[in-house]
């Protein structure tokens, strides 16, 4: 069955694809469960920090929703970067390029997600979350997808804001406003996405430059990479203090984070001085990077879990 095709009886939500039938899974998998997890994480830690906690239910479905609100925007990213998935290597085997799902339905399957987790979440809690979930939707699924990620280098230092939302979120939904904590959490994940990403181009370059996607590392080259990696580490380092220095946390969070700051550093340092030809390409295959990107996501998830220990059970 061609993209062309026309629509089957059963309507757009066929789950017959090109290549065979569709099931829950599948479906499922536009959602980024992997990716979202975490992103799922970070807005439960900014409820759970928050000086007031919803009730239960409340809380439950605050965490639904933007789990089901972040995995709206990976769909519609995925209905939008169809062309590229189906160029990139790592990307080729998704429901839409693979043939398994009709890209149209991916759309209404994004949109009508997304509208149902913004409105089910003002309903459950109040508007301020509500408005901070439809706008990380909006900024991934348009600013991030359709804009940056196809016209600048930048596009995940700038993107990196639609991962960042969550503990607002979170936070907003127990507190029905913000405060220093949240946007502090917010800063420490939007200055986590460069370093993250980078780590995982660097050994992925070929793909995206395959896909004319302008990454760093295709644009700027690998060594250029390599440095904005350990600058951004830096950075990240002095912003994730700041819940201390603000004495929002105490020595607990002090001491975790340091720790865990000191782990990525280490890291960007080894990728920087990772065995390179002259054009920065490295000659192990990327190893370092590779560790760099793992370690990445163990950090925030470690970082967020010292916080909850500091605010939550040591309070």
């Amino acid at each position: 069955m061609s993209d062309t095709a026309p629509l089957s009886p059963t309507g757009i939500f066929s789950i017959e694809g090109q290549n065979g039938d569709a099931g829950i899974k599948d479906w499922l998998s536009l959602l980024k469960p992997r990716v979202i997890s975490l992103v799922v994480f970070t807005g439960a830690a900014g409820m759970a920090v928050a000086p007031r906690w919803p009730s239960i239910p409340v809380g439950l479905v605050t965490i639904l929703c933007i789990c089901f609100g972040a995995g709206a925007a990976g769909a519609i990213n995925m209905w939008y970067d169809r062309d590229i998935d189906a160029i990139m290597r790592r990307t080729s085997i998704r429901p839409i390029p693979d043939g398994r799902i009709r890209e149209q339905g991916v759309l209404v399957y994004g949109v009508v997600l997304s509208v149902l987790s913004v409105i089910v979440l003002w309903l459950a809690t109040n508007v301020l979350a509500a408005g901070i979930l439809a706008f990380s939707i909006f900024f991934y699924s348009v600013i991030y997808t359709m804009w940056l990620k196809r016209s600048t280098p930048q596009n995940i230092v700038i993107g990196g804001a639609a991962g960042a939302f969550p503990p607002m979120i979170g936070w907003a939904a127990s507190m029905n406003s913000l405060s220093v904590l949240p946007i502090a959490m917010f800063a420490i994940v939007f200055l986590w996405t460069p370093p993250h990403f980078w780590s995982l181009s660097l050994y992925a370059c070929k793909d995206y430059g395959k896909a004319g996607i302008p990454m760093l590392p295709v644009v700027k080259g690998a060594r250029h990479t390599r440095w904005q990696i350990l600058i951004y580490t830096f950075i990240l380092t002095a912003v994730s203090l700041l819940p201390s220095f603000m004495k929002e946390c105490g020595w607990t969070y002090t001491v975790v984070t340091s720790l865990l700051d000191l782990g990525f550093i280490l890291c960007a340092v080894r990728v920087l001085m990772d065995k390179q030809d002259e054009g920065g390409v490295s000659l192990t295959a990327d190893k370092p990077a590779r560790f760099a990107f793992r370690y990445s996501l163990a950090y925030l998830f470690l970082l967020f879990c010292g916080l909850l220990v500091d605010r939550v059970l040591l309070a």
